[in-house]
């Protein structure tokens, strides 16, 4: 039988990329995001073309139960879940005294507390079965302070190190946990975020295929740090040779709009 992955953020940017090699791959594939139409779409090209097993939720995974109600769907289903790709989430740009707390309330409960509530739900069966993996995104910003981004490095930094202690809890279990740090990439994260217009994306950004392809290959070979692109992993090297205070004022450098 087929393996399956459930990927959560599914219907753009890394996690459709994910999906797409997944499902050509062979795995079944359950996607989850809000974007219904998206995700039917995807399912109907991965069933016709590659002849696996598409399940859609359509659901928003920040409300309350929901979560469960995805994992005890599929129980009911007979769908076993044997990798889980903790991929949605999106950050917000702007400083914190302006920001809007119900955007970061919101930030936080779909990159930190969603995410853990779905690894919570998932996770143990892999472990009984002893295989599986499971591969959280964080970011290049998981390493060090983000000024003007405060709230969302700080998020990725929880999910970084929540996924690294999992990785030393789960040792010789067969099950792999996976972080995933990209630096800047082509996706619909830059939109949301209002950071087009940033240094630290006009500087040059990743092609989200390339990113996709280095996680894809190094999840699947249970690696626990991935960080896409020789200028990123020097990037986040930096934290352990420059004083705190320096390399936070290099971040909010990079960070700022250039008509500043």
């Amino acid at each position: 039988m087929n393996k399956t992955v459930l990927i959560t953020g599914a219907s753009g940017g890394i996690g459709k990329e994910l999906a797409d090699r997944f499902a050509k791959d062979g795995y079944n594939v359950v996607l989850v995001a809000r974007s219904e139409d998206k995700l039917t779409e995807l399912a109907k090209k991965y069933q016709e073309s590659y002849r696996v097993q598409a399940t859609v939720f359509a659901k928003d995974i920040t409300l309350p139960g929901v979560a469960e109600e995805i994992a005890a769907e599929l129980k009911k289903k007979g769908i076993t879940i044997d990798y889980l790709v903790n991929n949605a989430g999106f950050g917000l740009y702007g400083e914190f005294l302006e920001t809007k707390l119900e955007q970061e309330m919101n930030m936080i409960d779909v990159n930190i507390k969603a995410l853990t509530i779905m690894t919570k739900l998932f996770l143990p069966d892999m472990v009984k079965r002893r295989q599986g993996g499971v591969m959280n995104v964080a970011s290049v910003g998981a390493f060090y302070p983000g000024p003007l981004m405060a709230v969302y490095f700080a998020t990725k930094a929880y999910v970084l190190s929540y996924t690294e202690a999992l990785e030393n809890e789960l040792s010789g279990t067969g099950v792999t946990v996976t972080a995933l740090c990209p630096g800047p990439t082509a996706t619909g994260f830059v939109g949301r975020a209002e950071l087009g217009s940033s240094k630290l994306y006009q500087s040059g950004v990743m092609e989200v295929g390339k990113v996709a392809d280095e996680a894809y290959r190094d999840f699947l070979r249970g690696k626990t740090l991935i960080i896409p692109g020789a200028i990123h992993r020097f990037i986040t090297s930096l934290p352990r040779l420059l004083p705190r205070k320096v390399m936070t004022r290099s971040i909010r450098q990079r960070t700022e709009q250039v008509d500043r």
